[in-house]
Order: structure tokens, then C-alpha cells, then sequence
């Protein structure tokens, strides 16, 4: 048999929480929440995870700390703390707390528990006084060995590059293949990603491959980063930005031959991937977004590791996106030469992300933030604050 030790200490704090709206597969009497940001409708417990935010934790001691917020329409009853060994019916440890009379519909739980084995399921599960419940649940892996390489964690980078340098209407372009195969290589060299890339695709090849990203399954920590470099076009009449094809025609009504900002936002967005970062390197690509298409013109804390790292930069959904300039002309630069917003993306890529191994898009920034004209950066679609983008050295 074996021996089981638990450690349990309370802090519990009572503070007002705004009220959030989650969803969860119901039966009469219990509700399991798999997803804080889903829509309930009911007056079943509400059961927020804080820390950790991932439904999967990696310690690398047994003493875990946990932060959990319980709402509740009706008054909470009880609050029952629940551990397990992973794949064992037989708890390792149970709590039950009764929750005083002034904090029954708002309630933040902090605790610090000693678990014991090496992959542990804790449960929480508030109930109120109709007896209906809501449960919520995360797994922690605990040990030096399972934190002591980022490769561990189940995740993948993928990659789409997408050029165009040869136009059968526009100017050809020198360098966006230069560019583009150069970013290529170091992604799947230095960063382990699977890389898709397009050489002067047509508007069909495009959406087709989009398409196939859009259908592909991923799993929570798997990214995928796209890349486009070629001709950029703005209308001032629809106020939008375009991505200019190989077919697309010069001064054409309605646009049709180009891809347009708003569409190719839209699909991106879609793509169920829970972190996605876009970066253009074309003319007027700032108009990407919105509210400047719409304008007139013109560190790493040393004692986490990689892996505790990543989870915490990936707890969130990521829709970011860089750009070479924003509504004004970009230089493709010297024929032989990447162009100048490319030459710093490739110069922080060449990093392999430092001492640390991994290339955030803050970093990413410093080294852009110098071209000209200036690079734009920002969010799109449901980017939720707080998210990132992270380049993990093979």
C-alpha cells in the first residue's frame, strides 16, 4: 500500500468578482465546467479557474498552489476539495468547506495542498443551497523530470508562408522569396515547425490552403504562425487593405482578383487553433486592422522553466498580428538583399530565443520596432488579453 501524505492550508478571501458567463453539459443536479469563457445560462455554481488558467499544470515540487473563483445566483452551501492519483477511483485526500453566510454568491478560494503523486487530478465542486453543482477540474504533473524539457509538452508549431515576388500585371518584386524561404528554413530548423509555403499562389490555391488549416485538428498548445510578403494594395473608396495576387488586376472595380483584409481577417480567425500570429510584410498592411484602415493616411523570470513558461504564455487565445508599416508603402529593398522589415524578423529568428530558448513576441518586437517606416502590432478577431506567441528553440 502506499504511503500518502497531504498538506492543506487555507486562505480564503471574499472580494467582488464580475459576473462572467460560462457554459457546461447539465443533468438535473451538477454541472461540469470544461471551458470558463462558454455562456451558462442557469443558476447552476460557477467554478473559475485562476491559477493554474491550462486544464493541464506541470510543478516541479509537490506543494501546488491553486486560486479558484465560485459565483453563484443562489447561495453557495458547500465547497468540497477532491484529489486523486490519475487513473486511481481512490481519493488521496477530501475537504469539504462550508461557506459563511456573507460570502455566498461571490467567493474566492486560495489554497495551498502537498500532493503525492506524480500526475494528480484535483476536483473542485460548489454547491448551493437548491443542491445543484458545478464541478471544475485540473490535472497537475508534479517532478523535476517531467518540467525539465519544454519537448514534453503535447504541442505543435505550424507554419504557412505565403509569397509573391512574379505578377502578371504588377511590378515583380525582388526579395519576398529571399525573404520568405529564408524564414522558412529557420522555422523548421531552429523552432521544429511544420511549414507550408506558397510560391506566387493564385486567390484558389490560397483559400484552399487556409481551408485545409481551417480543418485541421489541434491540440491546446499547438500554434500556427502565417507569414505573407508581396504587393499590398489600398482602396480609398471601401477603405480596405488587399493582398495582391499574381492574377490581380490594376485599378479593378471591385477587387475581386485580390484577397482582402476583412475576408483573410475572418478566415484566420477561424482557424481553430488556440494561438495564431500573423505578420505581413506588404504595403498599407497596418490596414489590417480596422481603426487604421479607417484613419486618414499618411522578460523571463530565470527560475521557471520552459515548460511552466509556455503554459503560462499559452493560457490564453492568440490573435496577433505584425505588420511591415501601416497604411503607407513599404521598401521590398536591394535585389539580393531581404527587405528591410524581413532582415529583422530574420535577425531575431537567427536568436534561437536566447539564453532561455524561447523568442516571445515582445522580444520579436525590439528587434522590428527600429525599421521604417514602423511596424504595427496588435490583435485581432477574439484575441483575449493577455495572450502570446511563443518561438520554442528545437
Amino acid at each position: 500500500m502506499k504511503t500518502r501524505y497531504f498538506t492543506l492550508f487555507f486562505s480564503l478571501i471574499c472580494c467582488c468578482v464580475h459576473a462572467q458567463t460560462l457554459s457546461a453539459r447539465t443533468s438535473k443536479t451538477i454541472v461540469d465546467f470544461k471551458n470558463a469563457e462558454d455562456d451558462l445560462k442557469s443558476s447552476f455554481p460557477k467554478v473559475i479557474w485562476l491559477d493554474p488558467v491550462n486544464p493541464t499544470s506541470f510543478q516541479k515540487s509537490a506543494a501546488f498552489k491553486m486560486r479558484v473563483v465560485i459565483e453563484s445566483r443562489d447561495p453557495l452551501k458547500t465547497i468540497t476539495i477532491t484529489t486523486r492519483e490519475r487513473g486511481e477511483a481512490e481519493i488521496h485526500a477530501k475537504k469539504t468547506i462550508y461557506v459563511p453566510a456573507d460570502k455566498r454568491f461571490s467567493y474566492v478560494l486560495e489554497q495551498r495542498v502537498v500532493l503525492a503523486g506524480s500526475i494528480n487530478e484535483i476536483e473542485i465542486l460548489a454547491e448551493n443551497e437548491h443542491q445543484l453543482r458545478g464541478v471544475a477540474r485540473r490535472e497537475v504533473h508534479v517532478g523535476e523530470t517531467i518540467l525539465a524539457d519544454a519537448k514534453k509538452l503535447k504541442r505543435s508549431d505550424y507554419a504557412l508562408i505565403m509569397y509573391t515576388s512574379k505578377y502578371d500585371h504588377w511590378p515583380s518584386l525582388a526579395n519576398p522569396g529571399f525573404d520568405a524561404t529564408t524564414i522558412a528554413e529557420l522555422l523548421r530548423t531552429n523552432y521544429g515547425f511544420q511549414v507550408d509555403m506558397l510560391e506566387n499562389p493564385s486567390q484558389e490555391l490560397v483559400w484552399s490552403k487556409l481551408k485545409e488549416f481551417a480543418d485541421r485538428k489541434y491540440e491546446p498548445l499547438d500554434q500556427v504562425f502565417i507569414f505573407v510578403a508581396g504587393h499590398g494594395h489600398f482602396d480609398e473608396s471601401f477603405k480596405e487593405g488587399y493582398v495582391v495576387l499574381k492574377e490581380s488586376i490594376p485599378n479593378e472595380a471591385g477587387n475581386a482578383s485580390y484577397i482582402s483584409h476583412n475576408r483573410l481577417r475572418n478566415n484566420i480567425n477561424s482557424i481553430p487553433c488556440e494561438h495564431i500570429f500573423l505578420s505581413m510584410d506588404v504595403c498599407f498592411g497596418g490596414t489590417f486592422d480596422e481603426d487604421v484602415a479607417n484613419s486618414r493616411g499618411v522578460w523571463t523570470d530565470p527560475e521557471m522553466s520552459q515548460s511552466e513558461f509556455i503554459l503560462r504564455k499559452l493560457a490564453y487565445h492568440t490573435r496577433k498580428y505584425l505588420t511591415s508599416g501601416g497604411k503607407e508603402y513599404v521598401s521590398d529593398g536591394r535585389p539580393g538583399h531581404h527587405s528591410p522589415f524581413a532582415s529583422k524578423v530574420i535577425a531575431a529568428l537567427e536568436t534561437k530565443g536566447g539564453n532561455d530558448g524561447i523568442l516571445t513576441l515582445a522580444e520579436l518586437q525590439v528587434f522590428t520596432e527600429k525599421s521604417s517606416p514602423a511596424p504595427l502590432f496588435g490583435q485581432f478577431g477574439n484575441d483575449a488579453p493577455g495572450s502570446e506567441f511563443v518561438f520554442v528553440v528545437k
